[in-house]
Order: structure tokens, then C-alpha cells, then sequence
């Protein structure tokens, strides 16, 4: 039985931290190999906030190396770059002929990083029309997503139902398959989160763990600090944790002690597997995903070319 295919697109935004791990690549890692898996760094999308050239080059070489440190297997995924691929910003234009401004404006995303103060720009305001192109372009079937990014699998869908209507059976509509990632705290309580500051760096060192540990904010209401037992749940299992909190209560130190080994246990194999992966290994994996992507990409656009009538030989 043929595999369904499921997509999904990281973007080169800058180093991960422990709430992007444990919140949604570990549980992304676990379930990819059960289909075809299209795995995309997303660079175009980076252009909405990211105008330093050198940074995003570096940012794309890492997302690759960061896929393969966490356990993607490049032989049991098609990883690409996004801007390697011609076909997505061509069928994005012609998906954006196909909706209105008013529904455009509907996006929770825009909408949220506007009033953060983000610049307002066309290519934000566009985003759902590009990313639908990097759906359908590949006859998608599942989209993993977190709850807070669902709409961009019906905005999606709703694309492919409008061209299909207008130009006959073209685009499989895709579903979303939603990941519950739980919510990881960072050191200050808040969601952890590069804008606030509060992360603990995934791929960092010891001492740069043992650092950010220890700045977790602290408290006396109950048994337990709340944020660090809160973050170290998430690392080790609670009953193999439960004791230690339990003989240690109001000794904070040790038990961020514990969560920094325990942290440095979980990343250290993920650390080193990505310092031995170089430039030279992530241009040939992205090399052999350009192929088949745009392989894939150029079939399909021939097909959608041909019915919007701009294929006239």
C-alpha cells in the first residue's frame, strides 16, 4: 500500500531551543518515517523578518543540520530548500489570484505579528497563499501542525477548492494532523520563546545549559519549583523524578542541578551528531531533495499551467 504523504516546513529563523524539541520535533521525529515525508526549509518564508543575507545562509545550512541531529534520516525523507524549487512562489501568484484581500486579512498569523510590531509587509500579508503552494504542490495529505497553526492548512484547502472549482480536478485538498505539543515553559514562567527570551538552547553546552538552568525563576508556593519541575517533566519521566523533588524540597540548587544533567543527557548524542554533519553534507542532502522536489513540482505545474491557459504550446 502506497504511503500517504505528509509535508511539513521548517524556517531558518535562527538557533532551537528546548521548547521547540520537546514541544514539537520530538513528537515529529516519532511519527515521519509512516509516510512519504517532504521536509522543507522554508527560506522564502524567512524573507518576511529576515533581511541579513550571511544569517540566513548560516540559519538554512543549520536547519538541515538541526533536522538531522534529532533523528531525520535523509534516506527516509525528501529534505529541500524552498527557494531551490522555482515552481512554489509561480503557483503562490497564481493562488493569489484565486482569493480576495478580506479573506487574506482573516490570518491569525499577520494579524499577531503586526500588532507584536513586525513590519507590515506584502510578503507577510501573502504568507498563507505561499505556504498553500508549498502544500499542494506536492499532493499533500497530512500537514502536522500545533493547534495555533491550523488555519494555514485551511487556508490551504480552501485554495485548492477555489482552483479546482474554477479549473477542474487539480489539488488534493490536505488535512491537518494536529500535534498537541505541550506547553514548555521557559525560565522566567511565560512560554518559552526566542522573542522573550527565556530559552534554553538545544543544541548548547554544558555550561551554557548549567547557566540557563539556573535562571529559572523560582518559587515557594508549593512543594516544588514550579517552572523547573514544570520543564523537567517534559525531560524525564515523573516518576522516575518524583523522589528526588520530594527528599529535596527548598533546596533549589539541586534539583536544577539534576534538570541541567538531565537536559545535558538528552542533547549531548543530538550535540555531537550535529557537529560532525559539515557544509559539504548538508549541500548534498539538499542537492538530492532539489531534484525530486523539483521533479515532483515541474509535473504538477506543467498540469496547472495548461488549465489556467498561459501553456499555449
Amino acid at each position: 500500500m502506497q504511503k500517504k504523504r505528509l509535508f511539513t516546513g521548517l524556517q531558518p529563523s535562527g538557533d532551537l531551543h528546548i521548547g521547540n524539541y520537546l514541544g514539537a520535533l520530538r513528537p515529529f521525529v516519532s511519527m515521519y518515517g509512516e509516510y512519504e515525508s517532504m521536509l522543507m526549509v522554508a527560506d522564502y518564508h524567512a524573507l518576511t523578518t529576515l533581511k541579513d543575507a550571511p544569517e540566513l545562509r548560516e540559519n538554512i545550512l543549520n536547519a538541515v543540520r538541526d533536522y538531522l541531529a534529532i533523528g531525520v534520516d535523509p534516506k527516509r525523507a525528501t529534505i529541500f530548500q524552498q527557494s531551490a524549487v522555482p515552481a512554489h512562489t509561480e503557483l503562490a501568484w497564481i493562488l493569489e489570484c484565486m482569493v480576495t484581500v478580506p479573506f487574506l486579512m482573516q490570518a491569525h498569523a499577520y494579524k499577531d505579528k503586526v500588532s507584536k510590531g513586525l513590519d507590515a509587509n506584502a510578503g507577510l500579508f501573502a504568507y498563507p497563499m505561499l505556504m498553500a503552494a508549498d502544500i499542494l504542490m506536492y499532493d499533500t495529505d497530512v500537514v502536522p501542525v500545533g493547534q495555533d497553526q491550523k488555519q494555514h492548512v485551511e487556508y490551504a484547502r480552501e485554495a485548492a477548492s477555489k482552483f479546482n472549482k474554477a479549473y477542474g480536478d487539480t489539488f488534493k485538498e490536505p488535512r491537518e494532523q494536529i500535534l498537541h505539543p505541550v506547553a514548555v515553559p521557559g525560565t522566567d514562567g511565560r512560554k518559552m520563546s526566542k522573542s522573550y527570551g527565556n530559552t534554553i538552547p538545544l543544541f548548547g553546552t554544558r555550561d551554557e545549559i548549567q547557566k540557563a538552568v539556573m535562571s529559572i525563576l523560582t518559587d515557594s508556593k508549593g512543594e516544588s519549583p514550579e517552572n523547573v519541575y514544570a520543564i523537567h517533566r517534559l525531560v524525564k519521566d515523573e516518576t522516575e523524578i518524583a523522589s528526588l523533588y520530594k527528599t529535596n524540597k527548598g533546596k533549589y540548587k539541586v534539583v536544577k542541578d539534576a534538570l541541567a544533567s538531565d537536559i545535558e543527557a538528552l542533547v549531548a548524542p543530538m550535540r555531537e551528531r550535529r557537529g560532525s554533519i559539515s557544509d559539504a553534507d548538508v549541500i548534498r542532502i539538499l542537492k538530492g531533495g532539489k531534484e525530486k522536489a523539483r521533479e515532483q513540482a515541474e509535473a504538477k505545474m506543467l498540469v496547472v499551467r495548461q488549465k489556467v491557459g498561459v501553456s499555449i504550446s
